[in-house]
């Protein structure tokens, strides 16, 4: 979020005029736009906001729901539930704020910029600044750290799974939240308010005071040295540890994830031409949790950039904020409120164990679809297995019915074997599991059978 933009000083319109530097890039036709649409699109704004907080409010509810089901265990799951705890506390800060300073200010054209009588609102809006801007840190380095997850899964998948493990996952999600807080301390300290006392429209007979109307509004803190190098370190920092250095991890890690995906496909191509469908599923699956993460890093790029490179401008440009910047800043908010709210669209168009559990939970009279990620993979074999054979043979000794192998009356003890070999554990990928043999049909004293494995869970 870009509030605490809006807490800058405010310098004279024919001060802007005059900034020689800023009249190099932006002409005077160019500023004059500018200003029509802060105008015209302000108006809208309350509103467009309003409806875009009480969706992404809803949808990340929805997310948190779904995220924390037991089967939705992992570490990329992690981090995307802590980001929609962010992004819906952002989204409950932001339409409170929407709601008293747009929809239902009043139309006073003495009030100052974000003014208010009441002084427990400028209190809020107060919080409102250091806190966006404190949950807009922490999104944007979870997301990163979630690119950085998902690449090194892909690239290393043996030592992905011991790096990438759940509790590094917490870990990382904590070290944000505490580095976030610490990188934003100085702009609780750059923010304060003042007050402004206007004439009212009307004349009163109960005296002077009564015709005055009492505003607070917000204003950084620059009246002596100090509090000016406070306020040029807090500009320094966003514009690094916020935008600049985070637009940079992000386009970058979004053409390495690119180019890991690619040499996926490859891979998957290649598996297929050697008849390793069961791998060649399993990497195709790992594609899908790719491809929707990468659009999830792409759309927070989007959103990132323009604002990294409009305050890399505030910093070198005089007169850049006053002028481009806060004219564009509602525009900006809405773009990355925009960005907060889309991430369940993008969840369940994507992923179809998100999409399955969520109709669990919120659809439950629905019948549940099969999905794909509980689908049983299928190893076809000619051969009986000797194990299971071997297996089988100890389980009916008792009976007296051992068989070398099973002959022509297999049809009619299938389902007495599948009950006694269903409990035989065996080892795939290091995981213990369970070895389901369905068998089918009898030739030439040689039964064909399916092996079913439960599935190897790759999450949202």
């Amino acid at each position: 979020m870009e509030q605490n933009q809006s807490l800058n000083g405010t310098i004279s319109q024919e001060a802007i005029e005059n900034c020689s530097t800023l009249t190099l890039i932006v002409s005077n036709a160019t500023k004059q736009g500018l200003r029509d649409f802060n105008a015209r699109y302000g108006e809208l704004h309350g509103y467009i906001a309003v409806s875009v907080c009480l969706f992404g409010v809803l949808s990340n509810i929805a997310n948190i729901t779904v995220l924390t089901r037991k089967n939705m265990a992992s570490s990329t799951n992690t981090i995307l539930l802590w980001l929609a705890v962010c992004d819906l506390f952002k989204m409950l800060d932001y339409l409170l704020f929407a709601t008293h300073f747009y929809v239902m200010a009043p139309n006073d054209p003495n009030r100052p910029g974000f003014g208010s009588t009441d002084f427990s609102w400028i209190c809020f809006l107060l919080f409102h600044a250091s806190f966006s801007i404190v949950c807009h840190a922490i999104s944007i380095w979870l997301t990163i750290a979630l690119a950085i997850f998902r690449y090194i899964y892909i690239c290393k998948p043996t030592s992905g799974v011991y790096y990438c493990s759940q509790e590094r996952a917490r870990f990382v999600v904590l070290i944000v939240a505490i580095l976030s807080i610490v990188i934003c301390v100085p702009n609780y300290a750059v923010n304060t308010y003042d007050v402004s006392r206007t004439p009212k429209n009307v004349t009163s007979v109960l005296g002077s005071e009564d015709n005055v109307t009492t505003y607070f509004y917000p204003r950084p803190r620059n009246d002596n040295t100090i509090e000016k190098i406070v306020l040029q370190v807090n500009n320094w920092l966003q514009a690094i540890l916020i935008k600049l250095l985070p637009c940079f991890m992000l386009t970058t890690l979004t053409l390495l994830l690119v180019h890991a995906m690619h040499k996926a496909y490859r891979k998957r191509l290649k598996l297929k031409s050697q008849g390793r469908k069961a791998e060649s599923d399993k990497n195709g699956e790992h594609n899908r949790i790719t491809r929707m993460l990468l659009a999830v890093v792409i759309l927070f790029t989007l959103t990132e950039l323009p604002q990294g490179i409009l305050t890399l401008m505030n910093i070198f440009v005089q007169c850049f904020t006053e002028a481009v910047y806060d004219k564009l800043g509602d525009l900006l908010d809405i773009m990355a409120l925009t960005n907060n709210s889309v991430n369940f669209i993008l969840y369940c168009t994507m992923s179809t164990q998100f999409r399955t559990t969520f109709a669990t939970i919120f659809c439950p009279q629905r019948p549940a679809p099969t999905a794909r990620w509980l689908k049983l993979r299928i190893v076809k074999s000619q051969q009986v297995d000797a194990e299971f054979l071997e297996d089988t043979d100890r389980a009916k000794g008792s009976t007296g019915n051992n068989n070398g192998h099973i002959g022509s009356k297999c049809a009619s003890t299938a389902s007495e074997d599948i009950a006694h070999s269903s409990q035989m554990p065996t080892q795939c990928e290091g995981r213990s599991i369970e070895k389901l043999p369905i068998l089918v049909e009898c030739n030439n004293g040689n039964a064909s059978h399916t092996h079913g494995y439960y599935p190897d869970h790759s999450h949202v």
